[in-house]
C-alpha cells in the first residue's frame, strides 16, 4: 500500500519506519524535515497525501489538525483513508471527519496508547473512532504499529476513550504517589506497600506496571530519574482536553479537575516540565500538610 505520513516527530517516527519496514511505501513529511529510514520525504503535507490510500496524521494539538486536514484532503483521492492519531479535542476530531466525508473520504481518529517505546517496539493500542469501511481498511496498519485497535464508534469517539483512559491515568497516579509519600511518612517500607498493594484492592497500572518509586516493581521512568516514558506536559495537555469535553457535556468530574489542577502546578511552577509523570512521587516527598 502507498502511505502518507504527516507528523514525524517522536512517535510519528517509529511509527512510519515500522511501516516502511513492512514493505509499504511511505511518503513523509514534517515542518522540522525529519528524515526517517525508508520514508521518502516530501516538501509539503499535500505532497506526502498524493495518491495515497491512507493518509496518516501524528500531529501536537486540533488547531495543527484541522490546518493539516485544509491542506491534504483536497490533495487525496475519493476513497481514500485519513487516519488521524494525534490526541487532540474532540470537537476538532469530528469536524475534520465531517469535512473528510464530503470530500468522498473515510476518516478515522484513532489515539494512541503506548509511548514512544510502543511506537518504537510496534505495540501500541489504538483507540478508534470513524466509519467501519475505513476501520477495516486500516485493520491491517494497526496489526503492523500497534499490539491493539479497539472501534469505539463513529468519529471522535476515540479521542473520548482517549481523554477518558488518561484522565483515569492522571488521577491513579497522583493518589499512588501520594500512597507512597503517606507510607514513607507513617515509616511502612516501600518494598512491603508494594507487595500488600500490588496483590490487593489498591493495585492498579501506576502501581503494578508503572510503579513511580525507584527500585520498587518493573523497571519505569522513576529508575531513570524520571526521564520521560509520558511526560507531565502531556499528561496536563490530556488532562486539560478532558476537563474541556466534561465543560462541553456538562458532566461532573471532581476527582479529574482536582487531578488536571495538580498536573498545573507541577509543570507550570514546581520544575515537572521535562519529566516524567510519575515524578509527582518526590513532588509529594518533599511536602507537608497544607
Amino acid at each position: 500500500m502507498k502511505f502518507g505520513f504527516i507528523g514525524l516527530g517522536n512517535m510519528g517516527a517509529p511509527m512510519a519506519a515500522n511501516l516502511a519496514k513492512a514493505g509499504h511505501d511511505v511518503t513523509g513529511f514534517d515542518t522540522a524535515g525529519v528524515e526517517v529510514e525508508g520514508v521518502t520525504v516530501a516538501s509539503s503535507a499535500a505532497e506526502a497525501a498524493r495518491g495515497a490510500q491512507v493518509v496518516i496524521t501524528m500531529l501536537p494539538n486540533g488547531k495543527i489538525l484541522r490546518a493539516v486536514a485544509a491542506e491534504v484532503i483536497p490533495a487525496m483521492e475519493a476513497g481514500a483513508v485519513l487516519l488521524d492519531c494525534s490526541t487532540v479535542d474532540v470537537d476538532s476530531a469530528r469536524d475534520v471527519a465531517a469535512q473528510a466525508q464530503e470530500a468522498g473520504l473515510s476518516a478515522l481518529d484513532a489515539p494512541v496508547s503506548g509511548g514512544v517505546g510502543g511506537a518504537s517496539a510496534g505495540t501500541l493500542t489504538f483507540m478508534v473512532g470513524g466509519d467501519e469501511a475505513g476501520f477495516k481498511t486500516a485493520r491491517d496498519l494497526f496489526d503492523i504499529m500497534g499490539q491493539k485497535a479497539v472501534h469505539c464508534g463513529p468519529a471522535g469517539n476515540g479521542q473520548s476513550a482517549k481523554i477518558c483512559n488518561n484522565m483515569i491515568l492522571g488521577a491513579t497516579m497522583i493518589v499512588t504517589c501520594e500512597a507512597f509519600a503517606l507510607a514513607d511518612k507513617l515509616g511502612l517500607d516501600r518494598q512491603a506497600m508494594f507487595d500488600v498493594v500490588s496483590t490487593s484492592s489498591g493495585s492498579s497500572w501506576s502501581m503494578n506496571t508503572y510503579c513511580p518509586a525507584p527500585g520498587i516493581g518493573p523497571k519505569s521512568p522513576a529508575d531513570n530519574d524520571y526521564t520521560p516514558g509520558f511526560a507531565a506536559e502531556l499528561m496536563l495537555k490530556d488532562l486539560t482536553l478532558a476537563q474541556q469535553a466534561a465543560e462541553t457535556a456538562d458532566a461532573d468530574t471532581p476527582l479529574g479537575r482536582a487531578a488536571r489542577e495538580l498536573y498545573a502546578q507541577f509543570v507550570e511552577n514546581e520544575g515537572g516540565t521535562g519529566r516524567d509523570f510519575s515524578a509527582m512521587l518526590p513532588r509529594f516527598e518533599k511536602r507537608g500538610r497544607s
